[in-house]
């Protein structure tokens, strides 16, 4: 299976540069499986398709503002900003793994300073522009973070984003996070209790987004990429949860890719789950077999993504793409700010 069979056309213009305000009022295109009839409706619609003793499987992660810039440190080196950092996942209390900008001049021991309070040293080193940064500051290093860094906003949102919860859900709570779980932005705290008040259980999962978010499929033969880990965690309580709608029958339905990734990471041939703290590089495309899932909300996606990928082995390749081209015709708004659609 080549990389280029997940490609699509896509207009410039069509890529969502702003958030829609109020957050439930984006569209919502409905694709029933069984039939292959689509719906074109609105988000807050969702509670027209959602019924009692349903699971709404959600990522609880908090996204940090993890852009940060800095000058390096040393002879022959202006005094202007000319380093930038993108946190991904701490490895101990000092040390992150990190994307830089200019990579090849971040060698071992080269030193950056982002503000007075906040000064990083190049400890190790790995591909594709990845480096071991270690910290030294005063205080508390989210506190830091807060007043200097930036929200990570993907690089095709160009436009600076002047509300910083806007890229993250009402409900995220575990700080972590290098990228939104950008399907669950479409919740207000209303609409979610509405869809509780109808009867759905919501079960929390939390998946901290890193490289495997941002890293694009390379390789022609997709098989041979590889994803990066991602470190997760479900806790007996909402393992439970799902377990008790599998028994019973009841529709589990994921908000977003990252809470498929970690529910079927650890799945058995059942459909059923453990409570787990640890990591997955799940890869899912085409010829996967679902084993938690029955719906799916989650938003348009990039061509040749991992993400059109696991649409693409829910739905299927051809139906994914003919979705996809009458959303483009349609004029639906494309990526983490754009629309949503919910797959049943």
């Amino acid at each position: 299976m080549q990389t280029h069979d997940f490609y699509y056309d896509l207009p410039k213009e069509l890529i969502a540069q702003t958030p829609i305000e109020p957050r439930d009022h984006s569209r919502l295109l409905v694709y029933h499986k069984d039939s292959k009839q689509i719906e074109h409706k609105h988000f807050y619609d969702i509670v027209d398709y959602l019924k009692a003793g349903d699971v709404l499987v959600i990522n609880d992660t908090k996204v940090y503002p993890a852009r940060i810039y800095g000058t390096r440190l040393g002879e022959n080196v202006t005094k202007e900003l000319n380093t930038e950092v993108l946190l991904l996942k701490r490895q101990d209390y000092l040390t992150w793994e990190c994307i830089t900008r200019p990579a090849k001049k971040l060698k071992i021991g080269t030193k950056i300073k982002f503000s007075d309070e906040l000064v990083g040293e190049v400890v190790g080193f790995a591909d594709e522009g990845i480096r071991y940064i270690k910290f030294e500051f005063e205080g508390i290093f989210e506190d830091i973070l807060d007043r200097i860094g930036q929200m990570p906003l993907p690089p095709y949102i160009t436009k600076k984003l002047e509300d910083k919860t806007r890229y993250n859900t009402v409900y995220a709570e575990h700080l972590g996070s290098a990228a939104a779980p950008t399907a669950g932005l479409h919740f207000t705290k209303e609409l979610l209790q509405k869809v509780q008040d109808m009867g759905v259980t919501i079960a929390h999962v939390t998946l901290d987004v890193g490289l495997g978010t941002f890293r694009p499929v390379k390789e022609d033969d997709i098989l041979k990429h590889k994803m990066h880990t991602e470190s997760y965690e479900i806790t007996k309580e909402n393992a439970d949860i799902i377990n008790k709608a599998k028994d019973e029958k009841r529709r589990v339905i994921c908000v977003g890719t990252t809470s498929v990734r970690v529910v079927e990471s650890i799945a058995d041939e059942t459909g059923h789950v453990r409570p787990f703290k640890g990591d997955t590089n799940i890869f899912i495309y085409p010829g996967y077999k679902f084993k938690v899932v029955d719906g799916l909300i989650t938003n348009f996606h990039l061509p040749e993504s991992t993400l059109i990928m696991l649409v693409s082995a829910f739905l299927g390749r051809e139906e994914t793409l003919d979705m996809y081209k009458v959303a483009v015709e349609e004029k639906y708004r494309f990526f983490s700010f754009g629309d949503a659609t919910l797959l049943i």
